[in-house]
């Protein structure tokens, strides 16, 4: 009997960790390449406002932390540097500077959700007509799937 516990045990344990590593590894995995440098030093140039991710927020952790420049205009937001991998970034834009879950959550109604974040390294993301950057002064990067704040930059 003892033997059978230790068998269910051990391969549900198992079980679990390879679900865990495949949550981490499959966004890596199914993430397109990144835009190119030239596409993103030509979008970077025409930035109005730029900000800092840092790895060292409230919020952000081992698993979840942003490093880099985020240039923000008013057609697109660039980001040179890297992003903890994981499934569903949203880029969200706020009127104040959010640095954890419970900060975003609250300010959440007052945000506007650009778009998607799909690469971990470098990224470009088009700011939609109906939204003004000049309005709002972070950027966001926020897990839809789990609730999760990644990082935060304020840009102006």
């Amino acid at each position: 009997m003892k033997k059978i516990l230790f068998l269910v045990v051990s391969h549900v344990l198992v079980g679990a960790v390879g679900f865990a590593i495949g949550i981490y590894t499959l966004p890596i995995l199914i993430a397109p390449p990144p835009p190119s440098v030239e596409e993103l030093e030509t979008l970077s140039q025409q930035a109005v406002y730029t900000g800092e991710f840092q790895r060292d927020l409230e919020g952000s952790d081992l698993l979840h932390w942003g490093e880099g420049r985020v240039s923000v205009g008013p057609q697109s937001i660039v980001f040179v540097g890297k992003l903890a991998p994981g499934p569903d970034y949203k880029l969200y834009l706020s009127p104040e500077f959010v640095e954890t879950g419970a900060e975003f959550e609250r300010l959440r109604e007052h945000m506007v959700r650009v778009g998607d974040v799909r690469t971990f390294e470098n990224f470009l993301v088009a700011v939609p007509e109906s939204v003004d950057p000049a309005r709002y002064n972070t950027v966001i990067v926020w897990c839809e799937s789990f609730a999760q704040f990644i990082t935060a930059a304020r840009y102006r």
